[in-house]
């Protein structure tokens, strides 16, 4: 088990260097793209932010989970590619827990991750031009 974990982390340090490796920016900035997108989104239909309605909103859950594998669907079809052919190069053999973990990281955890935060900065950032914008009195 401990050669098969030492492989598994070896693996995985080696993907930074390896061919293809501009892959890890690539994925997470179009995951960054996407977050960006939808919690301005979210912002404008004034929803609560991504991650905590997950788990906050049992009744939003299901709804908000959809959209988020919508918005990252693309990335993770591009993900699973590049790393299909990355495993075909490197390994002659797909590894589909490797890809799993690299795919997941590279693409879902950044869109999660950011589309919360996007979401709370873009409703401070309208609020206070809306509050900052003087009301003209009448000419």
């Amino acid at each position: 088990m401990d050669d098969l974990l030492s492989r598994f982390a070896a693996d995985l340090a080696g993907r930074l260097t390896g061919p293809l490796s501009f892959r890890f920016f690539l994925q997470p900035l179009m995951a960054t793209l996407y977050a960006l997108r939808d919690g301005v989104a979210d912002s404008r239909a004034n929803r609560s932010p991504y991650f905590w309605s997950l788990f906050g909103e049992p009744d939003q859950r299901r709804q908000r989970l959809r959209e988020g594998w919508k918005a990252v669907a693309r990335v993770l079809a591009l993900g699973v590619f590049m790393e299909l052919v990355y495993q075909l190069m490197v390994f002659r053999w797909i590894h589909p827990l490797q890809l799993a973990v690299v795919v997941l990281g590279l693409a879902v955890l950044p869109y999660v991750l950011l589309r919360g935060p996007v979401e709370r900065i873009a409703s401070w950032w309208t609020t206070r031009r809306i509050h900052a914008t003087p009301r003209r009195v009448g000419r």
